[in-house]
Formats: structure tokens, sequence, C-alpha cells
């Protein structure tokens, strides 16, 4: 009997003992390659047959914890999707109780398919199993890193630079509008020739050459010259309209060349000889000028240092769409911010090729018109600044001109504003940094103002860079440092939101409103740049190339509304490979935000997402305007 109780009592002993369960079990969890704790790591406890499981993950210290783990033998599973499933055995006894810390474990992070390739080479854990590794893969990623880096160092670097020249038009603003505008003298009026460069303008001739006709300015220092190189009917509209004015006394010239040599380059230098005024304004024919343009201008030419006054561009038709709304958003930007920032610190700016007038002796002294670039006016521009000669900026007047309403009207005078200046980078930059009497601080601007449509690229290759960032991060967790350091860069975004705030003309006093509207415009304003990146890149990189095209000018169509007719023979439309190009990267970025936001990591959803609505915009109306 007493043998029977003392066996009841062993088995009753033993059976509590093995139903209790260990309070803690916890442990260490070390990248195989680094030997640096892996955060975030999700592992289970598993019985054999599975029907228990014990979640847990591990902290920023690579450190896990499991509770209330019944005595047992189990395995220890890493279930994290990034790493390579492994599982360990383990056993828990009666000797582990209280606390049971586990030997470190080390793991492998999943190499994908983007680099599980090239020369692999083979070590062994504690326990003797293989691990592989993609040295040259490892290699490669590091270099995809560098160069990612630096699109985004670059990028930050640009951002810096317009971030200086907000600082300095916002120092500026107060006093600027405190100044009082010089008085015009009309007995000290200078002679003024008004140049209107043209080529197969037919929906806008009439009405420039009227409003410059209109101008109030005294009739006998004051001249016209219609510079046209049409090939079309508008040769005759313009000599008919140039008759009806001359009838009216006033000096006009219609100036007609049968070749287009220089394009409009061409067209001014031409015309130098015949020009009568000591002064030169010059505008494209989508603009109307107010009738005081000259009145309100000229009397900043009293400096004669001064050879340059150029006035801001406003929009005939910013309300004709959210195209042309986004256009002026930007353009703004540069009006007020880069022009006004770089007047207010001194530093060099540029003609913009319409709405401004030039000294006659300025052109001359700078080497005169040349036609090796398509920004013929930042080419001179920079010429004339680098011998002396000072630039005027009025914000204050404004020439208003029309916006392109379509994609592809868009894209070309994107295009031609790109190459220009990625051309005149190449023919100016080694002149600028080696010129004299240029401060270095107005070298850098002027560098920086010059290298400005490069920005593009560095878009383009960063996007582009990304995807591949992507699975770097998914398959060398000793290099997810570097990737998360590219977060410092949101910066960048947060610079030129201010310095577009500062631009941002649809204030209406109410701040909270106004701050909505602006980021939603802003917003769609990066949207839009972004999906013009690849087109943009295309003309750069012709620029720096130095592949020549012809001078492809903005379809006019003299609309404000849309119910204005839009039909416009000028603005020929057809498929690309650029186009192409367009809708294969917005199925790309589409399909890379999907999965991702699937998978989980929305590090980079938001950005990939913004390409895709970016490109299929642009792709988008290009289709819809093949259609009509």
């Amino acid at each position: 009997m007493t043998r029977y109780l003392l066996v009841v009592l062993t088995v009753l002993l033993t059976s509590t003992l093995f139903g209790q369960n260990i309070p803690t079990v916890k442990g260490t969890i070390l990248d195989e390659t680094t030997a640096s704790p892996v955060e975030k790591v999700e592992l289970q406890i598993q019985s054999f047959d599975k029907k228990q499981k014990y979640v847990a993950e591990t902290d920023d210290d690579g450190h896990f914890n499991f509770k209330n783990i019944p005595f047992g033998r189990y395995k220890l599973v890493i279930t994290d999707k990034d790493y390579r499933g492994k599982s360990f055995p383990v056993e828990f006894l009666e000797e582990h109780y209280p606390t049971y810390t586990l030997d470190t474990f080390r793991i492998a992070r999943n190499v994908t398919w983007m680099f599980n390739w090239g020369k692999t080479t083979e070590t062994y854990d504690a326990k003797g199993e293989r691990i592989i590794h993609y040295p040259t893969s490892h290699l490669v990623a590091r270099i995809i890193l560098i160069l990612y880096g630096g699109c985004l160092v670059l990028i930050f670097f640009y951002s810096v630079l317009q971030l200086s020249l907000s600082i300095a038009y916002a120092r500026n603003r107060k006093k600027k509008a405190a100044e009082k505008p010089l008085p015009f003298i009309e007995a000290e009026a200078p002679f003024v020739t008004v140049q209107l460069p043209m080529y197969n303008e037919l929906y806008v001739a009439d009405r420039i050459i009227e409003t410059v006709a209109a101008f109030d300015y005294p009739r006998d220092r004051f001249q016209i010259q219609v510079l046209d190189d049409s090939t079309d009917e508008t040769v005759d509209v313009i000599a008919k309209k140039v008759a009806e004015v001359a009838a009216r006394g006033i000096n006009i010239q219609h100036e007609h060349r049968v070749d287009r040599t220089g394009y409009k380059a061409g067209a001014l230098d031409a015309a130098m000889d015949r020009v009568q005024g000591e002064f030169i304004a010059i505008f494209d024919a989508d603009f109307v000028p107010e009738p005081d343009f000259l009145r309100r201008t000229m009397p900043y030419f009293k400096d004669p240092k001064v050879g340059v006054v150029q006035t801001r561009w406003g929009h005939l038709n910013k309300d004709f769409s959210l195209l042309t709304e986004l256009q002026a958003f930007g353009l703004n930007g540069h009006f007020a911010i880069e022009q006004g920032g770089r007047t207010a610190s001194g530093h060099f700016i540029n003609f913009n090729g319409t709405g401004g007038i030039w000294r006659k002796t300025t052109i001359a002294d700078a080497g005169g018109w040349e036609h090796d670039t398509l920004t013929e006016d930042l080419d001179l521009s920079y010429r004339a600044q680098m011998k002396g000669w000072k630039f005027v900026y009025r914000e204050d007047v404004i020439a208003p001109a029309e916006l392109p309403i379509t994609m592809s009207a868009l894209k070309n005078q994107q295009h031609r504003w790109m190459k220009g200046g990625a051309e005149c980078f190449i023919k100016m930059w080694k002149r600028l940094v080696t010129a004299k009497g240029v401060k270095t601080s107005d070298k850098i601007h002027g560098l920086s103002h010059l290298f400005n449509s490069s920005v593009f690229v560095f878009i383009l290759l960063l996007s582009l860079l990304s995807l591949p960032v992507l699975h770097i991060k998914d398959s060398f967790s000793d290099l997810n440092f570097f990737i998360q350091f590219g977060t410092v860069f949101i910066s960048s975004t947060l610079f030129l939101a201010y310095y577009y705030w500062l631009a941002y003309r649809d204030k209406t006093g109410n701040t909270f409103m106004d701050i909505i509207r602006f980021t939603w415009r802003f917003i769609q304003f990066l949207i839009v740049s972004m999906g013009l990146s690849l087109s943009n890149t295309v003309a750069v990189l012709e620029g720096y190339l130095g592949i020549k095209s012809s001078f492809v000018r903005t379809p006019k169509f003299n609309v404000s509304t849309k119910k204005d007719a839009t039909k416009n023979k000028y603005d020929k439309k057809s498929i690309s490979l650029i186009t192409i190009g367009e809708g294969m990267l917005m199925l790309l970025f589409g399909f890379t935000a999907v999965n991702r936001a699937i998978y989980g990591d929305l590090g980079m959803v938001a950005f990939h997402s913004m390409l895709t609505i970016g490109y299929g915009i642009v792709f988008f109306n290009t289709l819809k305007e093949l259609r009509r």
C-alpha cells in the first residue's frame, strides 16, 4: 500500500511539473553577414506537429522574448519573409525554469532575383549549415547606391540654392514694395525699336502688331520691326496688317526672310543694321503687353551700365485647364524667386527671350545674337553680364502671354528650353568659371542656373535606380543604413515647397485654406513634372551630346477659355518612342507601387505612385490629342 501511494505521488508530481510553463524564453538574432543585430524579424516557436505556435518579433537590438512556453521539445522557426526560412530545434526542461536564454542565432537575408547571380562564396554556421554569399552582386549593389545617393545629393544641392534665392527674395520683397517706380519724362524719352519675331503665326500675328502699335510712347521715337520668317499665308496677313498700321502714321516695317538661318536668333541678328532705336524691345507673337509698357521700363536705362530691363510674364489663359494652371504655377516660381532672388543677391539673371528691352550697344558689346544654341536669350544674357553690364528685373511690370494648352505643345516648348539650357551650359561654363571680375558666389549661382535643366536627368535616374534599390533593401541588410539615410533628403521637397509658396499668386488671405490649396497644387505640379522627366531628359542629353535640331516654336492658339476654338494646324502630333517610353514607365512604376503596397513595404509607394500618375497624365493626354 505504501509503495502504491509513493508511485501515485511521483506520477502526480511529475505531471504537475511538466504542466508548468517557462515564464520567459529570450534570445538574440544577428545578421549572418554583418554580425549586427537584426530588428523587426518575425519568428515562432512551434511544436513538431505545429498545433502549438508562439509568435514574437525582435526589437531594435535583435532581442526577442516568448512568454509562458510549456515544457517540451519544439523548433524555433524564422518566419519573416525578408529572411531565409530556417528552423532551430529547442527543448525546454525543468532546469530552464523560470527564464531560459537561448543561444544567439545567425540568419541570412533572402537575396532577390535581381541580385542572386554572379560569383558566390560559401561559409558554414556553428551548426554546420551551408550559407551562400553573393559578393559580386553585393558590389554592384554598392555601386547602385552610390549613384542613387549622388542623384539625391545633386537634387539636394539644387534645392538648397533655390532656398537661398527664396530667402533673398523674401528679405528684399518689402524693400522692393516700398520703392517708387522711376518717373517717365517724355521729353527725355529715347528712341525705341520694337522687334516682333514671327514664324507662321496665323492665329496671333494681327493681335501682337495691333497691341504694340497701341503703345503709349512718343511716335517720333518709336519703330516697329515685324521680323517675319513665315512660309504660309501668315506672310499676307502680316503684310496687310503692317500696311494698315503704317497708314495711321506709325513707323513700322515688314522684314520678311526667305530662309530661317539661325531661326529666331538669326532673324534678330539680320535686322540689326536696320534698327533705328538706341534700345530694342522684343516680344514673341503670343504676348499682349500693356500700352504703358515702355513708359514703365525705359526710365531704368538712365543708368548707363544697365543693358537689359526684363519684366515678369503674365498668363492670358491661366484658367483654361489644369495644364495651364500648373504651367503658371511653375513660371511664377521662376519669375518671382529665381529672377527676383538673383536680382536681390546681385547674381546674374537672364533675358527671357521676350517681354524685355535691350540697350543696342550691349548686344554689340557682348558679341551679338548667336544661333549655336536653342536659347539664344540665355546665351547672350551671360555674355553681356560677364562683360559687366547690369540687368534690371521689374516684377511689378507684367507682360501677359499665352500658355500652351496641349500636352504636345508643352512638351515641344519644354524640349527647346531644356535642350537650349544644356547647350548653353556646355558653351558657357568654362568662360564663366574663368571670367575675371565675377564674384565666386555669382559663378556658383550662374553655373547652377545654366545647369538647372539637368535636374530632370537626376529625377529620371533617381526614379529608375529606386527599383533596384528596393531589391538591395530586400537582399543586403548591411546596406539598409545607406538607404534609410536617403530619407534626410526629403528636406529637398520642403525647400522647394517654400520656394513655390513665396511665388504662389492665388492667395486669398485665409492662410489655412491658402496652405491647403497650395499643397494640393504643389503636389500636382510635382507629379506632372515627374511625368515630363523622360521627355526633358532626352532633350538635355541631346544638348550635352551636341545633337542639333531645328527651332520648333510653340503653337499659339489665341484662346483664353474652353469656349474658344482650339484647332490649330501648327500643332503637329505624332506618337514617338518617348511617348511609348512614358507608357511603359507608367506601367512599371504602377506595378511596383501596387506590389510593394501588398508586400507591406510602404517606404517608396508614395514616390512610385506619383511617378505612375505623372507618366499616366502625360501619356494619356498625348494619346487623347492624337485621337482628336
